[in-house]
């Protein structure tokens, strides 16, 4: 089954990386993005504005079709030699249901280096159109695995020599004060719930971050952002 993308930099990157699309659609005053298909040698086709808000509302004047969204395996996600100072980093989502939060958190490993970011086949968000928009293209640069069971899949990272280190309101350690200086799967919970307990069972540490405002909770994709930012730092100071 195919499925639609759309953006600009969400072509552009899928071409880049050599990712198969067809049926390319856009709109003529696209002309740069033209002339980047023309040097790809990436057939297209120009049609009205009002074709492709028949399809969707937020194209930027282009749509493409691909025959899913790319799924490595543990193994491939592993197999990521680290960057410079950069220790491994998979980011792991336990029951995540917003597409905009999965694709600014693709975007954020993307952008520090991050080796994968893993997620349950059930009680998960899936990759989709919106989430290549919002991760701008970074979909098509880290390496993403659907699981089956996410607490078996825990295990099985932790028997390769990674910690997992989850979040939790209640945690008494304050996410800036563990050392991250280990490979490590980094746990991100549900917008509602948090961390199921059979995850938190997997987790070898559990941090907190502060809050001091009358909200006691955090946007999932920004305590993300927050604790990559924070394991990264230390790892490259």
């Amino acid at each position: 089954m195919s499925e639609v993308i759309y953006g600009k930099k969400v072509i552009q990157t899928a071409v880049t990386n050599r990712f198969p699309i067809a049926n390319v659609r856009l709109t003529a005053e696209n002309q740069a993005l033209i002339a980047f298909l023309k040097t790809h040698e990436i057939n297209y086709q120009i049609v009205s504005k009002d074709i492709l808000n028949r399809i969707t509302p937020h194209h930027q004047g282009v749509i493409a079709e691909i025959s899913g969204f790319p799924n490595y395996t543990l193994d491939q996600l592993i197999s990521e030699k680290p960057k410079g100072k950069s220790l491994p980093l998979i980011v792991a989502l336990d029951g995540l249901e917003d597409p905009h939060n999965l694709g600014a958190i693709i975007r954020t490993v993307e952008a520090t280096s991050g080796d994968g970011v893993i997620f349950a086949k059930n009680r998960s968000v899936k990759l989709n159109a919106t989430v290549a928009k919002v991760s701008t293209g970074a979909i098509f640069n880290v390496k993403c695995s659907e699981v089956v069971n996410l607490t078996q899949t825990l295990k099985y990272l932790k028997t390769k020599g990674y910690w997992v280190v989850g979040t939790d309101a209640s945690a008494k350690i304050n996410y800036s004060s563990l050392k991250y200086d280990f490979p490590m799967i980094l746990v991100i919970g549900s917008e509602g719930k948090g961390i199921s307990r059979l995850v938190l069972e997997q987790c070898d540490y559990l941090v907190s971050i502060p809050m001091m405002g009358v909200i006691n909770s955090l946007n999932a994709s920004v305590s993300a952002g927050i604790l990559i930012y924070e394991i990264r730092k230390q790892q490259w100071e």
